[in-house]
């Protein structure tokens, strides 16, 4: 008889086989019969090893970081009923089939079937990398290798070295750590939005990596505010995941500016300074003085936190003012010359308005556009504005001096008018001088008798005047 489970086909081979000689052992059995279940066998297994020869099992690497879950998956595209197996590093086998043989609450069989086997691992651990086997229980067995690799996660980076306050010139040294990298990460530098480069070094710590980058420094005024970052990139982070920022304090002395409302200030006027300064910390409050001393009238002079407002400007207020900051650091003081102007008259507006046009007369050839003289006269209105109306400077109550000088002027003005006009009358009606010489004085003896006898003598002659202007 045929062993049970026999394929069809080798009926045929038993045909074949009936040809044998019939022998007999010495026992009297048929050594025919051994001889054909020995060959049926042989046979067998090699038909079994041809038809095994189209099955092979599948698998693919597999790289997950620490912590997270893997699938490891082994499929065979031609399978007549051959079990798969998943085996771990150490060759301990894990399922066979469906069937789970390592007590692991970490893994657990996703799918399983003649074509696929599917396990996971969850919290994979740095010690679960290695070489994992898939077998197929054909004759011969065949295997596949898949090898699962584990990301070291780095940690969050830190910054250390950071002094704060920093003083002005200062050198110091920002460094950032990370650790539990693998493989190593790599540590960059930002200053706010720019990279900037540092130095790095590594160190192993078993399967794990620490990485340290080093930034130097030697801070100014302008670092100040400024924000350090350290981003760390690996492998196994998205970007911009692992990262930390500090904002630099520099501490430096201040420095000091002045600054002023108006360019030509005049009479009457209200003028505005203000002290800006510059540093850290900053000096508050100012100190404002007038020509190496206290300011001389509190009630013009306003002070408002860093600004100086002086209403009503006149010509005492002449001179020179200073705004003194300070800090634990250093002073700085900043200077303003204050020369307060006059109102401008419409006499020196028409007198540079004729000016103006005499210099074109005396030059009709010369290459000035037309209108240069009103332009000049308008410039020089423009120089000299008349008095504010900003409302700060309310409560102000010195006199008109724009309607003052405008009416001083027009007299001055007049008053030369007519002085003109009186010179050209007077020039037009001058004296004429007569002379005579002495007649008939040729034969006097003396000068005496001369004047006597001589004709025209003043005592005949008729009386002259003279006029004098």
């Amino acid at each position: 008889m045929l062993p049970p489970g026999t394929p069809r086909y080798l009926t045929v081979i038993s045909l074949r086989l009936v040809k044998f000689d019939s022998e007999h052992d010495p026992a009297g059995r048929f050594l025919t019969c051994q001889k054909f279940n020995h060959n049926l066998y042989a046979l067998t297994r090699a038909i079994t090893v041809t038809r095994s020869q189209g099955q092979f099992p599948i698998a693919q690497n597999v790289t997950v970081a620490e912590g997270t879950t893997a699938n490891m998956t082994c499929r065979v595209d031609h399978n007549d009923n051959t079990s798969l197996q998943w085996s771990n590093p150490a060759q301990q086998t894990l399922f066979f089939g469906d069937k789970k043989a390592l007590r692991d609450n970490r893994i657990e069989l996703v799918r399983a079937s003649w074509q696929e086997l599917t396990i996971s691992i969850s919290e994979v651990t740095l010690s679960d990398e290695g070489q994992y086997t898939c077998s197929l229980f054909t004759m011969p067995v065949k295997t596949a290798k898949a090898f699962l690799t584990v990301l070291g996660v780095p940690e969050k980076p830190e910054i250390a070295g950071f002094t704060k306050p920093a003083k002005e010139g200062a050198e110091i040294t920002l460094t950032c750590v990370t650790s539990g990298s693998k493989p190593a990460a790599n540590i960059r530098w930002f200053r706010n939005e720019k990279e900037v480069q540092g130095a790095k070094e590594v160190n192993a710590s078993g399967k794990t990596f620490t990485v340290r980058s080093t930034l130097q420094l030697k801070v100014n005024r302008n670092d100040d505010g400024v924000a350090y970052t350290c981003s760390v990139d690996h492998v196994s982070l998205t970007p911009s995941s692992h990262q930390v920022t500090e904002v630099l304090e520099v501490h430096y002395a201040p420095h000091v500016e002045i600054t002023h409302s108006l360019t030509f200030p005049q009479e009457g006027q209200y003028l505005k300074l203000e002290c800006v300064s510059k540093g850290n910390p900053l000096s508050d409050p100012v100190l404002w003085t007038k020509d190496g001393g206290e300011l001389p009238d509190i009630d013009r002079m306003i002070m408002e936190g860093r600004e100086l407002t002086i209403t009503s400007l006149n010509k005492t207020d002449n001179g020179t003012y200073r705004c003194e900051a300070r800090n634990y650091l250093g002073t700085s003081v900043g200077e303003y010359v204050l020369f307060v102007y006059d109102v401008p008259s419409i006499l020196d507006i028409h007198l540079s308005t004729h000016s103006c046009r005499h210099d074109r007369s005396l030059a009709p050839h010369a290459s000035k556009p037309a209108g240069t003289g009103i332009l000049q006269a308008m410039a020089t209105a423009k120089d000299f504005p008349g008095p504010t109306t900003d409302p700060n400077a309310l409560g102000q109550t010195g006199p008109d001096h724009a309607l003052i000088g405008g009416v001083v002027a027009v007299v001055v003005f007049i008053t030369l008018c007519l002085i003109i006009v009186l010179g050209r009358y007077l020039a037009r009606h001058k004296g004429t001088y007569l002379t005579h010489e002495a007649k008939g004085a040729e034969d006097a003896p003396d000068a005496d008798t001369a004047i006597i006898n001589a004709e025209g003598n003043q005592a005949h002659a008729e009386e002259k005047k003279e006029y004098f202007i």
